[in-house]
C-alpha cells in the first residue's frame, strides 16, 4: 500500500506565489478538461531531478492536482512546484527495497479518480521509458477513466546533455538504444539482442545496471565488442550529488559501483571517448588503468 506522504522541503511563500503566478500567466485559463468534475489521471514525467528540466505542461499538472502519487526518485525540488493543497502520497518503487505493488498503485489511482479527483502520477524521468506507464494506462482504460501523459526528460538523455555528448554523433554512432540492466528477477536479461547491442556503431545506455554492470560488460565482450570501448557509470544525473566514472568496457568487466545512492546508468560507446578526454568536471573520475 501507499506509504505516508513525504513532507516536501519548506518553500518560502514568495517563491511559491511566484511559481503560481508564472503558471497562470504562462498558460492563461485552464482548459475545459481541467474544470470538469469527473476524475482523471495524468501521468507526468518529473525528469531526472533538476526542477528546471520540467516541461511547462508538467508544472501546470502539478498546480492543478488534487492528489499526487509520486515515486521515490522524484526530487523534493520538483514536489515544491505542486499546488499547496494537493495531497502527496509516496508510492515508491525501488529495486532491493520494500515498495508498493503495481496493482496496489493502480487500485489507488482508480479509487481516487472515481472520487472525482485529478490524480497526478508523478514518475521520475519519462513515464513511457521503464516507467510501467503502459500497465497503468491499460488498467485505467479498462475502468474508463480519462488518462493523459505529460512526457519528461529521461535520464539517458539528461546524461548526454550533462556530458555534452551526442549519442548519435555521425562519426561514432548510427543508432542509440536504451536497455534495462536487469530482468524482473533482478538478473541480467538473457532475452536481449546482445549481438545487436555489441554493434560498435551503436551507443547503448543501460538503465538500472548497477548490480549487473560486470555481467553486461562480459556479455558484450563475448559478443565481439572491443574491450577498449569507452564506458561511463553515472549516478544522480542532473543532481548536485551526481557522479560519473569513465572507464573502458574491459574495466567495467571487473568493476561494480560502490554502494550508489541512486539508480545507476551505464553508457557504452565511442561517443563517450572525446568527452572524457576534453573535460572532467568536479564530479567526474577517470578509472586508473
Amino acid at each position: 500500500m501507499a506509504t505516508p506522504s513525504r513532507k516536501p522541503a519548506e518553500v518560502p511563500p514568495r517563491r511559491r506565489a511566484l511559481w503560481e503566478r508564472f503558471v497562470e500567466h504562462a498558460f492563461g485559463k485552464a482548459p475545459a478538461e481541467a474544470l470538469r468534475s469527473a476524475g482523471r489521471v495524468t501521468l507526468v514525467g518529473a525528469g531526472p531531478g533538476d526542477p528546471e528540466l520540467l516541461t511547462l505542461k508538467a508544472v501546470r499538472a502539478l498546480q492543478s492536482a488534487d492528489v499526487i502519487l509520486f515515486d521515490d526518485l522524484v526530487s523534493d525540488e520538483v514536489l515544491e512546484l505542486a499546488r499547496r493543497e494537493a495531497k502527496r502520497m509516496l508510492v515508491g518503487k525501488r529495486g532491493g527495497r520494500q515498495s508498493c505493488r503495481q496493482d496496489d498503485i493502480n487500485d489507488l489511482m482508480i479509487k481516487l479518480a472515481k472520487q472525482g479527483k485529478h490524480v497526478v502520477r508523478l514518475k521520475s524521468g519519462d513515464p513511457m521509458i521503464f516507467g510501467r506507464a503502459g500497465e497503468e494506462i491499460e488498467r485505467l482504460d479498462l475502468e474508463r477513466i480519462a488518462v493523459s501523459v505529460v512526457p519528461g526528460i529521461t535520464s539517458g538523455i539528461a546524461l548526454a546533455s550533462e556530458l555534452g555528448v551526442s549519442l548519435t554523433h555521425r562519426n561514432s554512432a548510427h543508432s542509440v538504444r536504451f536497455v534495462t540492466g536487469h530482468s524482473r528477477a533482478g538478473r541480467l536479461p538473457e532475452d536481449l539482442d546482445w549481438k545487436g547491442l555489441a554493434d560498435p556503431e551503436t551507443t547503448v545506455v543501460f538503465y538500472m545496471g548497477g548490480r549487473t554492470a560486470a555481467q553486461i560488460a562480459e556479455r558484450l565482450i563475448r559478443e565481439g565488442l572491443n574491450e577498449a570501448t569507452p564506458a561511463v557509470i553515472a549516478t544522480g544525473v542532473s543532481r548536485k550529488e551526481g557522479s560519473r566514472i569513465y572507464m573502458s568496457l574491459g574495466d567495467l568487466k571487473v568493476t561494480s559501483p560502490d554502494s550508489p545512492r541512486g539508480p545507476v546508468l551505464i553508457g557504452i560507446g565511442e561517443v563517450f571517448k572525446q568527452r572524457e578526454k576534453n573535460a572532467l568536471g568536479q564530479n567526474d573520475l577517470r578509472l586508473a588503468s
